[in-house]
């Protein structure tokens, strides 16, 4: 899928039944829309133009055909996004069954770059006032011009889209070209006088009153829009496109990414917990479906890759800081190039970055190495070398073989420096299989006589009993 921007550069049960509920609202709130016969329905597009969008739009205008609707009203307050997305809304506007009405609105709204083009896609064009339509020239990932021949092979083959979609529907073609090559722009006034759009409405009430009894074109062949008295569904994103959107948000795919490789590294460092591994694992998949929307520079993701490769090094290798400090570096650089452009409201906030990353290298540096210490300092629970150097009371005379008594278990020992008798203490020197080497505990004599758990009872074996490691 291109992802050429226009003006940017572009585990258990309880989480299945949470989606479940989403996905059922999610139909529910459409489902109010499809009841209503012969109604104009309002899409509102107020963002970004992306995939998320795309399909929205997409599946609003077939709710709207499936419901014999009157027209659809496509309010736009976009400052571009996607020339996939955009495309995709081009072209499911004019395959459309019933007619579109673009109307870019609330007065102060803009339909930028790719909003341009959908704008005038429309078989009605509408602004409100103090609106503004243009500036549609390509740029590339990163918010920068694209040069040589690609540039102009990006350049060419947007102005004859537009102007294609210009002669469609009747409108100013060399404007529209303009708007691409040029990056020109217009108020709702100029637009009106250059035949941009069809007309200027402040409210949906006044658009459907002027737009009544007008013919339009559609695929299909001329129809006539009477929606002057119709009722109006406001087919809005359900709760599961609107989770979709925001997680399309550039700050959220950051913030995301790199709670996920956080939650990974503290998993790797301090294993046996589940909660660090399930969390990671969500928010890294999510990270990943957020970044499948945006236009990416890799190297901005393989910088905070990098980020946290570095804190776990500095916490494993004792780096005394100079890992630690390259790792917020590298977050902060990759941040500021993750989605890097000349437009901000596209950009990954600096505050956020900064302070995210203050975030994540204080934790490391500080919680994590506390953490790591603890742990280095206390000894092994588990496994036969925890046994090594511990102390244990023969239970047996050892010559050299018998048994001794070792945290409330009976061993079978061998005694590696002599006889030992009944009652002596022993070191623990090498664990083999069941069987413990041991050595007299030096300046031990014999110890007090076995009480309580200590005692030999009736029916306990005295012989081939083992304990485990």
């Amino acid at each position: 899928m291109s992802k050429r921007p226009f003006g940017r550069a572009a585990s258990g049960g309880p989480l299945l039944l949470f989606g479940a509920m989403l996905l059922a609202l999610g139909l529910a709130g459409c489902a109010a829309s499809i009841k209503e016969k012969n109604a104009v329905h309002v899409i509102t597009i107020d963002g970004e133009i992306n995939p998320v969008m795309a399909r929205y739009v997409e599946s609003a205008i077939g709710a709207a055909e499936d419901s014999d609707a009157a027209a659809v009203v496509l309010r736009l307050d976009t400052p571009g996004g996607l020339d996939s997305s955009m495309r995709d809304i081009v072209q499911r506007i004019e395959s459309s069954r019933v007619p579109v009405i673009t109307y870019v609105w609330p007065p102060g709204a803009r339909a930028a770059s790719a909003g341009t083009f959908i704008t005038m896609a429309g078989n009605v064009a509408a602004m409100a006032p103090n609106t503004a339509i243009g500036a549609a020239h390509p740029v590339g990932a990163g918010g920068a011009d694209i040069e040589g021949t690609l540039g102009d092979k990006v350049t060419n083959d947007a102005a004859a889209y537009i102007t294609g979609i210009a002669k469609l529907r009747g409108r100013n073609a060399d404007w529209a070209e303009s708007a691409v090559r040029q990056s020109v722009s217009a108020d709702e006034q100029e637009a009106i006088q250059l035949h941009v759009v069809d007309l200027v409405a402040p409210d949906l009430p006044s658009l459907l009153a002027a737009v009544d009894g007008r013919s339009v074109q559609l695929l299909s062949g001329p129809s006539t829009l009477q929606v002057a008295d119709a009722p109006i569904v406001e087919n809005n994103m359900s709760l599961v496109q609107r989770f979709f959107l925001i997680l399309s948000d550039p700050n959220i795919a950051f913030i995301l990414l790199s709670v996920g490789l956080a939650a990974i590294a503290i998993e790797m460092l301090h294993p046996g917990f589940i909660l660090p591994a399930v969390v990671g694992s969500i928010a890294l998949l999510l990270a990943f479906f957020s970044l499948g929307t945006l236009p990416v520079n890799w190297a901005g993701v393989l910088l905070i890759l990098l980020a946290f490769a570095l804190f776990i090094a500095e916490l494993l290798v004792q780096g005394f800081g100079a890992l630690g400090v390259g790792g917020i570096v590298s977050l902060i650089l990759g941040g500021l190039l993750l989605t890097s452009t000349s437009n901000p409201e596209f950009q990954v906030s600096r505050w956020l970055i900064y302070g995210w990353a203050a975030v994540i290298g204080v934790f490391f540096l500080m919680i994590m190495s506390t953490i790591l210490r603890m742990r280095r300092m206390l000894p092994a629970k588990t496994g036969a070398q925890a046994l090594i150097g511990r102390t244990a009371v023969a239970r047996s005379p050892l010559e050299p073989s018998g048994q001794v008594f070792l945290q409330g278990e009976r061993w079978q020992a061998t005694s590696e420096d002599g006889p030992v008798q009944v009652g002596e203490k022993v070191i623990v020197t090498a664990v083999r299989g069941l069987r413990l080497s041991v050595r007299r505990a030096p300046a031990e004599g014999k110890a007090e006589p076995p009480t309580g758990d200590d005692r030999p009872e009736a029916g306990r074996p005295e012989e081939g009993q083992a304990g485990t490691a």
